[in-house]
């Protein structure tokens, strides 16, 4: 089992109950909307992090990850390649456990920072899909 499968399921059996979703918003038509949506499903608290600080899934949301007053565990990236970088480093910053880039967010340079400050990291995957293949 390669190292990224081997956090999927740490992060998903053991590491993450609340989740900071950035970029997480109310519309519906977004992937970071349904991702959540399966997360609460699988038992986990999901927290939006966008600047309209909107309540989405029935709870409330923070303008950005340090405004969040209580821990995260994990913080799933839902932004752009060239703005994932900012947030990984503010995942560590909060003492986040884990940080989680979505399908197609991809920055090795923060992969590598992540990880070097000891947090399990995950790029480029989909909880959703990744729950399927854990079960």
């Amino acid at each position: 089992m390669d190292s990224q499968s081997e956090s999927v399921r740490k992060i998903l059996t053991e590491l993450g109950e609340t989740w900071a979703v950035v970029g997480l918003s109310a519309n519906e038509a977004r992937a970071a909307y349904g991702v959540a949506a399966t997360l609460q499903r699988h038992g986990k608290r999901i927290v939006p992090v966008h600047p309209k600080a909107e309540t989405v899934h029935g709870e409330q949301g923070y303008p950005s990850l340090d405004a969040i007053p209580f821990d995260v565990d994990v913080v799933d990236v839902f932004v752009r390649s060239d703005l994932a970088g900012e947030v990984a480093d503010e995942a560590v910053a909060i003492g986040a456990k884990a940080v989680w880039f979505q399908l197609g967010v991809v920055d090795e340079a923060a992969y590598d920072r992540v990880r070097a400050a000891g947090l399990e990291m995950v790029m480029d995957r989909c909880p959703a899909i990744e729950y399927k293949s854990l079960s």
